[in-house]
């Protein structure tokens, strides 16, 4: 017979992550006992709270970790130009975001809340309801972007103008505390997730490295590099490898142990993420057309697997890297230390340069002669628009399309100015725009 032997699946180490301590949270949480046993109280609006301060810090801060990394680029002498001027691009929109009013991004994504309830916490409600209360006064009350759409039928859809409903998974664990993870998980990235269903013949070391380099190459540019490029090898199911690829973008699972054994644990494969990284450096796709910067760091989980399955999933957290973690417990409530402050790591003397290898284009010739000047640019130039250009994401290039469909000419200015692929955030009062940047070229292919 088999011994019976029960091992956390998923066993992470110490957590190493630095909290501050909201002020005046303790009044939010309070002792008693059940059965004999310790309890944590924890009062709704403790998490109404935690959610509104969460989705407010992930919108405008980044962690100090990641913009370390971006600065990084700048000094490294094997960087491309491009490189190094996306990286200071990233830096500049860190420090502006920083100020609290023009959030990072201009899609400010799915809320996404991940926790792990200690039985020994009561809070006398439906958390849900109470977590989704504080995203929706975050994204209310803030300059985010409501970008999530309810079906009124398979092909109707409406806007619901607050953002929610969000992604909120709990479960049950031992203890006396609340921990959370709270994600801003924008389309682009997400819809660089991918599941392949392999075999075991993809596990020998030369076939799966060679297969998962060919497969990093697929994610290009599109959902904004350097990424957090996750990998996750087996689970249980489609589903459990997908969501380990989520988390592992986070880095949540970055104390996993890094040997595995033979009751299922899960466990980290250092020297594969080394391998792989630098392969990504080798790719020359780089932060943007061309370069070293394609990721800024790889993590590769191995999960357990059934016999006949080997799910492979592949992720990114893009440079928009929102994820915070958070806690409840007998002193309160804490989140996540982020970064506030990260224009110190923009060199003094780039912060008055100029980008000389940049081309100029004057929007406001005619389109033959724009098109003309492009044509003579190599794909990897970098230039400088000025000039009107016309705004537009996927319901506009719907609605252009149903032109065409019904018999009509597009409008004349499609014809006369370049069409700029963007949805921004809210506007703040008396700002010509809220946070604008480009969105996915390709969903505007099928158009």
């Amino acid at each position: 017979m088999t011994e019976f032997i029960y091992h956390d699946p998923f066993p992470l180490g110490k957590d190493h992550t630095r909290y501050r301590r909201l002020e005046g949270s303790e009044q939010y949480v309070s002792a008693d006992s059940f059965a004999g046993t310790d309890m944590l109280k924890v009062a709704p609006e403790a998490l109404c709270l935690l959610a509104r301060t969460a989705l407010h810090d992930v919108s405008f801060f980044l962690r100090p970790e990641h913009n370390q990394q971006v600065a990084a680029i700048l000094r490294d002498p094997d960087a491309s130009d491009n490189d190094r001027a996306v990286a200071l691009a990233m830096l500049r929109n860190a420090e502006i975001a920083a100020k609290g009013v023009l959030p990072i991004c201009q899609d400010t994504g799915t809320a996404i809340v991940m926790a792990k309830k200690g039985q020994q916490v009561w809070t006398s409600c439906d958390d849900a309801e109470q977590l989704s209360t504080g995203i929706f006064s975050a994204y209310t009350e803030e300059n985010l972007r409501y970008s999530q759409n309810s079906a009124l039928s398979m092909y109707e859809e409406v806007n619901t103008k607050n953002n929610l409903p969000a992604q909120i998974d709990i479960y049950a664990v031992l203890g006396v505390a609340y921990r959370f993870l709270f994600i801003a998980k924008g389309g682009g990235s997400a819809n660089k997730s991918f599941l392949y269903q392999e075999t075991r013949a993809t596990l020998n070391p030369g076939v799966l490295k060679e297969f998962l380099v060919e497969k990093m190459k697929t994610l290009g540019t599109a959902a904004c590099p350097p990424y957090h490029i996750s990998i996750v090898i087996g689970g249980t199911s489609a589903e459990a490898n997908l969501k380990a690829v989520k988390l592992a973008s986070t880095k949540y699972l970055d104390a996993l142990p890094v040997t595995g054994n033979a009751h299922g644990q899960a466990h980290r494969d250092t020297a594969l993420e080394q391998e792989l990284l630098q392969e990504a450096w080798k790719i020359g796709i780089g932060a943007q057309f061309g370069g070293k910067y394609f990721a800024h760091d790889i993590r590769v989980i191995r999960l357990p697997r059934h016999g006949a399955s080997c799910p492979i999933g592949l992720g990114v957290s893009c440079s928009a890297d929102r994820n915070l973690k958070a806690k409840i417990d007998r002193q309160g409530i804490w989140v996540e230390e982020l970064d506030y402050n990260p224009g110190r790591l923009i060199p003094e003397a780039l912060r008055q340069s100029k980008d000389e290898q940049a081309v100029g284009i004057d929007l406001n010739r005619p389109m033959p002669e724009i098109l003309g000047q492009l044509d003579q640019l190599p794909v990897a130039a970098r230039i400088l628009l000025n000039g009107p250009i016309i705004v537009g994401r996927d319901i506009a290039h719907a609605k252009w399309k149903e032109l065409l469909n019904n018999g009509k000419p597009l409008p004349d200015y499609l014809q006369q100015h370049p069409v700029y692929y963007a949805g921004p955030a809210k506007t703040p009062p008396g700002m010509a725009s809220g946070s604008f940047g480009p969105t996915t070229a390709g969903r505007m292919d099928s158009y």
